[in-house]
């Protein structure tokens, strides 16, 4: 059932971003903010046929937010709120993976944040982490990439490439899709 969701999500993904590329955007850019309840990002795009919106969901663990994006070109170039932590996840040649999960700690620490793989549904993950030295464990396919030692600080954005030298995204389960 959840592989469904997920599938059904990807799928708008993806008609949102062939919907976009037929009305194509105007000149200026994508704007973005939280939205009033703060549960998520909000996506104005504008097009020569008005301005359309896309969400994002906004997860929050305790004091820590944080929000995955950058499935096509759109949300490639918007300009996001600015969480000090941007994570970046490649694999195998492909520009980008998701469905990873990550773990987050304070560098020989505490574990602050686990990132359930269903909530990485795009190739970029913003963590709102206050000050601080980190360490992200993150799983794609059973296979770990490890980064220590990633110092953050508020005002300024830290990205970090995570990179497994193939890809091992799981593949969507084979009774998922339209028939379904």
């Amino acid at each position: 059932m959840f592989e469904r969701r997920v599938f059904a999500m990807m799928i708008g993904m993806v008609a949102l971003s062939v919907w976009l590329a037929w009305v194509k955007p105007v000149a200026a850019g994508v704007t973005t903010r939280v939205v009033s309840n703060g549960d998520a990002i909000e996506l104005e795009i504008p097009t020569d046929v008005g301005t359309q919106k896309e969400t994002l969901p906004l997860y929050h663990s305790g004091k820590i937010r944080y929000f995955s994006a950058g499935i096509g070109q759109v949300e490639r170039e918007a300009a996001y709120p600015p969480f000090p932590l941007k994570l970046v996840f490649t694999a195998g040649g492909k520009p980008f993976v998701t469905g990873v999960e990550v773990v987050l700690r304070q560098s020989k620490g505490a574990t602050l944040l686990t990132v359930p793989r269903e909530q990485v549904t795009g190739p970029w993950l913003f963590i709102d982490l206050p000050d601080g030295t980190y360490e992200v464990a993150a799983t794609l396919g059973g296979q770990i990439q490890q980064v220590k030692g990633m110092k953050v600080r508020r005002g300024h954005i830290t990205t970090q490439h995570v990179r497994w030298a193939e890809d091992r995204s799981p593949s969507l389960p084979a009774d998922v899709g339209p028939e379904s």
